[in-house]
C-alpha cells in the first residue's frame, strides 16, 4: 500500500509562488509516473504535469512556462514549483503515482488559492 501526502499549498496573490510537495511511503515511488492534477469547482480534475521514473516531463498548456515539475527518489518526494499563479490555478492539487492499474494511488489533496 501507498500514502501519499502532500504540502505546501496555500493562499497567494496573483503573481506569487507556491511550491507543493508530495511525499510516498513504500519502494515503489522510483519506478512510478508521478503526476499532480487538480480539480477547480464545478470542473474536472485535469492534468497539471507529470514526470517519468527517467526524469522525462510534461504539462498543460495553461501552465507551460510557469509550473516546474522535479522528483527526488533518494527522499520519496514530488514536487511542483507554481510561479506566476493567477486566480484561474485556483484549484486542490492532488497528487498521483501510477505503475500501472493495479498501483494507482492519490493524495488526499491540498488547496490552491490565488487571490485576485
Amino acid at each position: 500500500q501507498v500514502q501519499l501526502v502532500e504540502s505546501g499549498g496555500g493562499l497567494v496573490q496573483a503573481g506569487g509562488s507556491l511550491r507543493l510537495s508530495c511525499a510516498a511511503s513504500g519502494s515503489i515511488f522510483r519506478l512510478a509516473i508521478m503526476g499532480w492534477y487538480r480539480q477547480a469547482p464545478g470542473k474536472q480534475r485535469e492534468l497539471v504535469a507529470s514526470v517519468t521514473s527517467g526524469g522525462s516531463t510534461n504539462y498543460a498548456d495553461a501552465v507551460k512556462g510557469r509550473f516546474t515539475i522535479s522528483r527526488d527518489n533518494a527522499k520519496n518526494t514530488m514536487y511542483l514549483q507554481m510561479n506566476s499563479l493567477n486566480p484561474e490555478d485556483t484549484a486542490v492539487y492532488y497528487c498521483n503515482l501510477y505503475l500501472g492499474s493495479a498501483y494507482d494511488y492519490w493524495g488526499q489533496g491540498t488547496q490552491v488559492t490565488v487571490s485576485s
